[in-house]
């Protein structure tokens, strides 16, 4: 097993050293240059958690290959806490669930090559009701430095009225921004705000994600009266917000995410079992579109091989790791055939990639199978439609594009269930002649240097070209998603229209 088992991948020192920001950078501390990920109890466990539950879950991320695949964080939620502060005033974990103590789980995490978060909140008390951190920010900061914490969630209950204009959360939670700062052990500083008070509009200067909604829950597109809003202006963010209300809050705004600083649409929901794998696969491929941090909420011990052949779709994280650190635009979204939930809608999104490539994806949150329909003017809209009508060099639609599904290499249930039952080795090289267009070791090559190496993992599977000035199609399922990367061609074509 993972934890007992001497392993030369450790922690590298720069890792857990202070780090130094470089003048320009949109980091405010230099972390989260692309988007984290990581896994987090609270969907799967809740407050049913332990140092032994962390760990062994740890070590599966390591033996099913997901550290290696930039799953790096293991965050602990809720509910670790003792009722009462130490008699110096500092957090003191419950020592029935961690009999050892924070300190000695986190060491144990950083052994196996992870890293580790924790949660608090930005009020009196936390959700659940334990003591927090409003108040108490530098002794708190100090004591998640000693303990080796990596990645702070900090949460918005509680919080004594200190919210309504965005001065007022901005004051609450740049308060233990600049505690974490000062412990001088870099953290990962991830605001749980809701969306309250905008925050898209003013933390990029003090945290490197923001929650940009209430609570996700475990449903595609149910509405949900606990969720009452619909768009990014929202009073009450409520939670029970399904995978298309999210999706649909955080349109307008997409553009307010940058290396260092992300909209974050909460935790993955992939493989708790209130979804169809379709509509999972659409979870997981927005989230990479739109540059959310990749935060698994499932039992990892448990998994399914259709839960982690999504979760461990290379060609798909290198869309959220792509150095640019765009987030994806909606160009267009239009009515369709409504399901049960009178939901029903279909849209096109299109990200700009590392290296003149492109992304996009095709949605339909429709009731019915369709067949969908891209211009190459509409992907590139953003191009044609310039300041002053001024465009720089030749258009990306007088030209072809070879398209390369990225759901094509998804790895097949065989393989899935060898890797779950320890019948396969992925760490290490994790690549040989037979699986290299399953798998993939960002560990060893980082996914940008892979994608340049033209590694086929990544780019998955080039399936037709589109002619400039055509038309990409494709049959989308119900509840369902296409999603492409595209690369320029050498030249122009003639126009066509391309079916997938």
């Amino acid at each position: 097993m993972a934890r007992q088992m001497v392993r030369a991948f450790q922690l590298s020192a720069a890792l857990l050293a202070p780090v130094t920001v470089a003048l320009g950078s949109t980091s405010y501390n230099g972390l989260a240059k692309t988007p984290p990920m990581g896994w987090d109890n609270w969907n799967a466990y809740g407050c049913d958690i332990d140092a032994d539950t962390l760990l062994e879950t740890a070590e599966k991320m390591v033996d099913f290959g997901l550290r290696d695949l930039g799953y790096k964080y293991v965050i602990l939620d809720d509910c670790w806490q003792n009722m009462q502060r130490s008699h110096n005033g500092s957090l003191v974990a419950n020592a029935t669930k961690f009999p050892d103590g924070i300190k000695a789980v986190s060491d144990q995490i950083h052994d196996m090559g992870l890293m580790f978060g924790m949660y608090s909140s930005g009020g009196m008390y936390t959700c659940a009701q334990y003591p927090a951190s409003l108040g108490h920010e530098t002794i708190d900061a100090q004591t998640f430095a000693d303990w080796g914490v990596d990645y702070l969630k900090y949460d918005n209950c509680y919080n004594q009225g200190e919210e309504g204009t965005s001065k007022l959360s901005f004051d609450r939670y740049n308060t233990m921004s600049q505690a974490l700062n000062k412990t001088g052990r870099p953290m990962h500083y991830g605001m749980c705000n809701w969306g309250k008070d905008y925050p898209w509009n003013w933390a990029q200067t003090m945290a490197n994600s923001w929650r940009m909604s209430g609570d996700v829950y475990d449903s595609f597109d149910r509405p949900d009266d606990r969720c009452p809003c619909t768009t990014y202006d929202c009073e009450l963010p409520g939670f029970h917000c399904s995978i298309m209300n999210i999706i649909g809050k955080v349109a307008p705004v997409v553009d307010k995410g940058q290396p260092g600083a992300w909209n974050d649409l909460d935790m993955l929901e992939v493989g708790n079992g209130g979804m169809t794998d379709d509509e999972y696969k659409v979870h997981f491929s927005m989230w990479a579109m739109i540059k959310s941090p990749l935060i698994m909420g499932t039992n990892i011990a448990k998994m399914t091989a259709s839960t982690y052949s999504i979760l461990a779709n290379p060609a798909v994280i290198a869309i959220s790791q792509d150095s640019a650190g765009t987030p994806a635009v909606r160009v267009w979204n239009r009515e369709a055939e409504l399901d049960d939930y009178d939901q029903g809608s279909i849209s096109l999104w299109v990200m700009a990639l590392s290296g003149g490539d492109y992304a996009i994806a095709l949605l339909n949150a429709g009731n019915t199978d369709l067949q969908m329909n891209a211009t190459l003017e509409e992907i590139f809209i953003d191009k044609t439609t310039t300041a002053g009508g001024v465009t720089r060099g030749p258009l990306p639609l007088s030209k072809g594009w070879d398209i390369y599904d990225l759901w094509a290499n998804r790895m097949d249930d065989t393989m899935a269930i060898s890797i779950l039952h320890g019948n396969a080795t992925v760490t290490g090289s994790m690549m040989n002649a037979t699986n290299s267009t399953m798998l993939y070791n960002a560990t060893e090559t980082p996914y940008a240097d892979g994608v340049k190496q033209n590694n086929t993992a990544l780019l998955g599977v080039k399936t037709s070209s589109v002619d400039a000035m055509g038309t990409i199609q494709a049959m989308v399922p119900r509840h369902g998603i296409a999603m492409y990367r595209l690369r320029a061609q050498e030249g122009a074509s003639k126009s066509k229209r391309d079916e997938l």
